[in-house]
């Protein structure tokens, strides 16, 4: 790894770097019942049309279409429905003080990206979320190309999405088998896993 200054392009994860992501804030808009909030958590957030959502190969319709039918009760689809209508809404939030270390990187003339594992529906409403959204140079998500992180194409689909020698750009993700696999892709990484903003401002090198 080189020196971090010398990298033109700096790239995000969204989920747990720029984003925390709790999957049941949705859920607990609309019932306070731990039985029901439990259930769709494990039914909806932990499902394989979830994951399918992610990899762009199945459609929202599809895909609720699908899970209600696993739900234990008409009350519990009735809030299951709401929850997947409005998950994006609730469930990712702006980390605090990550939009002062995009600006910073930013007037260090670095560029800035996003390569994240998202369904289609984010990649419409990210900017609603993330920090300073006004300041990346381009987003890259898995819903809109049929693979996820760690599979090594959607690094190089990234790569030629924005025309960027992975030599040249420095990765920073939440789990750390995106982060081997990025290195295998020629991009050098970092795992980002303590959730603590002084150790993504050192790593960055940002006073």
């Amino acid at each position: 790894m080189k020196k971090i200054t010398d990298y033109k392009n700096i790239v995000f994860d969204m989920g747990g770097v720029l984003v925390d992501y709790t999957a049941d804030n949705a859920t607990r808009h609309f019932t306070d019942d731990p039985d029901i909030i439990r259930e769709i958590h494990n039914v909806m957030f932990y499902s394989q049309e979830w994951m399918a959502l992610d990899l762009g190969s199945m459609t929202d319709e599809k895909a609720i279409s699908r899970i209600l039918p696993r739900l234990s009760s008409d009350k519990v689809r009735e809030i299951a429905k709401t929850t997947f209508d409005h998950w994006h809404e609730y469930n990712n939030v702006a980390r605090e003080g990550v939009a002062e270390i995009i600006e910073a990187l930013k007037k260090r003339g670095q560029k800035v990206y996003i390569l994240s594992n998202v369904s289609r529906r984010l990649t419409d409403t990210y900017k609603n979320v993330v920090p300073a959204p006004e300041l990346y140079d381009g987003a890259f998500f898995s819903g809109e190309v049929l693979a996820l992180k760690p599979q090594p194409v959607i690094y190089h689909m990234f790569f030629e999405r924005f025309s960027l020698d992975p030599s040249e750009c420095f990765f920073i993700d939440d789990l750390q088998e995106n982060v081997d696999a990025s290195i295998k892709c020629g991009m050098d990484a970092w795992c980002f896993n303590t959730r603590n903003n002084e150790d993504m401002k050192r790593i960055l090198a940002i006073d």
